[in-house]
């Protein structure tokens, strides 16, 4: 079956067209998407402002108009942090499905983290053994662990690189006031969940994440000698270069977009952080995440 999978994250917009068979691994056809920032329309009082729901409405009607040539068997369209968090949520998947026809189910942060840990868990095999998630948005950082598909915790923490940028950092470089500031939110942040997530020395770490991507490729061209694994000595050496350099150093870099050269920092800074929180040394790259898992487990209802 063909199906449409439309991801409303904080900082992108994106319809990702699957063939998706029960059995079989979800193939991405086509993709649409628009980054729009939806977090960055947030008023002082945190609702989406009026502007901001415009625009995702006229987004939302464009991609689809984009892909109206593609005949599809369903359509799968979920928002995460952005919308979860605003204090106008309802009204916004009102106003969206009143002027567009779509109805955006939210899912809650631990849900989110459910489903991209189905799609590493599909991804890496039952061979990994116990498993270790880190999935870091625009607006939150997921964590996930077990043996299982269903993982035996699922959590969600509001430190996604998006966020944090705009919560703290400032000047350009950065400064050093400002790294401070978020290094110790991002520390308070992660101490309850060290607490819960238990010792990770024999379980197999996997990371998600375009943000996760984007440092793997930094580490390659800065540090090569790491290797294929985003790793901890590596963001040692990384994370330092990285908050000495401009918004414009840092956009010359591979992989880093004009639009994603801001947000690096902060989540360069929350994957040293949470690696060294949780004792990992290194994270292997899954190229599945949510949009994956919510096809699988779409497909895993409609079988039973």
């Amino acid at each position: 079956m063909r199906l449409g999978v439309l991801d409303v994250g904080s900082n992108t917009v994106h319809l990702q067209i699957m063939d998706a068979h029960h059995g079989s691994a979800p193939l991405a056809y086509q993709s649409f998407k628009d980054e729009i920032k939806l977090a960055e329309f947030l008023t002082p009082d945190g609702a989406i402002s009026d502007e901001g729901v415009a625009k995702l409405i006229s987004t939302l009607t464009r991609l689809r108009n984009d892909a109206s040539g593609i005949t599809l068997d369903e359509t799968l369209a979920f928002a995460t942090s952005a919308i979860r968090e605003a204090k106008n949520s309802e009204s916004v998947i009102d106003q969206v499905a009143s002027q567009t026809g779509l109805e955006l189910q939210v899912l809650s942060g631990e849900d989110e983290a459910k489903f991209t840990f189905l799609a590493v868990r599909r991804w890496v095999g039952w061979s990994a053994g116990d498993v270790v998630m880190l999935d870091i948005g625009g607006g939150s950082l997921e964590i996930a662990t077990g043996e299982q598909e269903n993982p035996s915790l699922a959590t969600s923490v509001m430190l996604g690189s998006g966020r944090l940028t705009r919560q703290f950092l400032s000047g350009d470089p950065y400064s050093e006031k400002s790294l401070g500031r978020l290094k110790e939110h991002i520390s308070d942040t992660l101490d309850p969940v060290k607490k819960i997530i238990g010792d990770n020395s024999n379980r197999t770490a996997i990371g998600t994440s375009k943000t996760l991507r984007t440092l793997r490729r930094i580490q390659q061209n800065l540090v090569p000698e790491e290797g294929g694994s985003l790793s901890l000595d590596g963001l040692a050496i990384v994370v330092p270069k990285l908050q000495k350099m401009t918004v414009s150093q840092r956009a010359q870099l591979p992989g880093v977009s004009a639009s994603r050269a801001g947000q690096i920092v902060a989540g360069a800074m929350v994957a040293q952080a949470a690696m060294k929180k949780f004792e990992i040394e290194k994270l292997t790259q899954c190229p599945w995440a949510l949009r994956e898992g919510i096809v699988l487990q779409r497909l895993d209802w409609l079988k039973s």
